[in-house]
């Protein structure tokens, strides 16, 4: 096995990267700069542009991809024209993959594709409804992959992240933001206090995505937790691991009837392949407090 890897640069690519060298899997790393901590294989190469795309794949010589490269600057990137142009990208890439004589692609996907009043998603009978930019360039990026890979009888699998945390993460993100809060590094503001969230540790993500690599499987998986979390909960959480006072945030939260109470994704059919997540907010938040 050798996998040309797309978005090794960016928070979750980085997590995917170190798990594949920890599994010791042979691994060629594609984009436009190379990561800090790769020392292995590495292909320049601007993949927005098609001869760049078409010319890395032949060199790679890869028979599986994980792509994972997208426009995903904090704010700007639900309603972005780039998401466009990542859209033709990815399945220039496939494309090019599959031409090649790739054996399978996996690839990532995001909560954003569902429709966020039903909840509680389930990848095989939730409704898709996305109702941003963002959302319907992914949507529309897996139903084509899949029928490029289809034309071309490779496996196809699909990852729909739900909302990833972790070492590395944007400063402006939600935990991040709190701990900054409650470090004293920066203003209280208000959240959502009384929804629930589906958070999952960017390494779990990763593991995710290598069990969509080492099975056979194909077709759409939720890579969540699974579980309801209280964004209230996480307010107090990181507060309690730096000595805060939670009411700080939560004193300036209100009710957003624009935002759904609950957004969590049912990850049945990852576990079915033997993945488990092994980190919760609050062990994380307690080792950085300590």
């Amino acid at each position: 096995m050798r996998v040309l890897l797309t978005g090794a640069s960016g928070f979750l690519g980085r997590y995917v990267l170190s798990q594949l060298t920890r599994q010791g899997i042979d691994v060629v790393v594609v984009g436009r700069s190379r990561p800090a901590v790769h020392g292995g294989d590495f292909i320049e190469a601007d993949l927005l542009q098609k001869e760049d795309c078409s010319a890395a794949v032949q060199r790679a010589r890869a028979t599986h991809l994980i792509h994972l490269a997208w426009y995903a600057e904090h704010g700007n990137y639900w309603e972005s024209p780039l998401n466009l142009r990542w859209l033709e990208g990815s399945i220039q890439l496939v494309e090019a993959f599959c031409s090649a004589g790739g054996r399978k692609v996996v690839a990532a996907g995001t909560c954003a594709e569902y429709d966020w009043s039903c909840g509680y998603c389930r990848e095989d009978a939730s409704p898709l409804a996305p109702a941003s930019m963002y959302g319907t360039a992914k949507d529309a990026t897996r139903r084509l992959a899949a029928v490029v890979c289809g034309a071309h009888q490779i496996a196809f699998a699909w990852g729909r992240i739900f909302l990833p945390y972790g070492q590395g993460e944007d400063s402006r993100r939600l935990i991040p933001s709190l701990i900054e809060v409650f470090q004293g590094r920066r203003l209280p503001f208000g959240v959502n206090a009384i929804a629930y969230r589906d958070f999952l540790h960017a390494e779990d993500v990763a593991r995710g995505f290598l069990s969509l690599l080492l099975s056979d499987a194909a077709g759409n998986y939720n890579i969540s937790s699974g579980q309801p979390t209280q964004i209230a909960e996480v307010v107090r959480l990181i507060a309690s691991a730096f000595g805060g006072d939670a009411s700080d945030v939560l004193d300036l939260s209100t009710e957003r009837p624009s935002e759904p109470e609950m957004l969590i994704g049912d990850c049945q059919k990852l576990k079915a392949l033997g993945w488990q997540p092994v980190h919760s907010i609050a062990s994380i938040v307690a080792s950085q407090g300590a």
